[in-house]
């Protein structure tokens, strides 16, 4: 099947523009509290930040993983694995440590408790990535 011809379908919408949604929640709400309160709580700004980092870099590697472009498509799938990998690890790992040490986070970060001010959204969405690349790939 031609590259990206049967990937960009609803669910790959839907993907990306949840994406699109959090990457600029995240950028909005940890660049608001890095310029306003970043003493008060910096870890967690800045684990916020990171995630933010993190959903850009998913946003556009999954977008170019329907390139036409065999490289870019290439590229865009391994970028996404990645992104996604340290996404998941991340939501996983921080919501557990903001359960059982809530100590280290005087203030949520975006994947404080999973994700729960974020609807958990960021707990399950890394997962559904990382299984539209699996189907888009044996798609192909």
């Amino acid at each position: 099947m031609a590259g990206g011809s049967t990937t960009r379908g609803g669910v790959f919408t839907t993907l990306a523009s949840i994406y699109v949604v959090l990457t600029l929640a995240a950028l909005g709400r940890s660049g608001y509290q890095i310029a306003t309160k970043f003493s008060d709580a910096p870890t967690a700004y800045v684990l916020s930040a990171f995630a933010a980092v993190v959903y850009l870099l998913a946003t556009v590697a999954l977008i170019a993983s329907t390139s036409h472009t065999t490289r870019t498509l290439r590229v865009g799938r391994i970028v996404a694995l990645v992104a996604l990998t340290v996404e998941a690890l991340g939501v996983v790992g921080i919501g557990t440590l903001s359960l059982f040490r809530p100590e280290l986070f005087p203030a949520d970060t975006v994947w404080s408790n999973y994700g729960a001010g974020y609807l958990y959204i960021p707990l399950v969405l890394p997962f559904i990535g990382l299984w539209w690349l699996r189907s888009s790939r044996e798609a192909r």
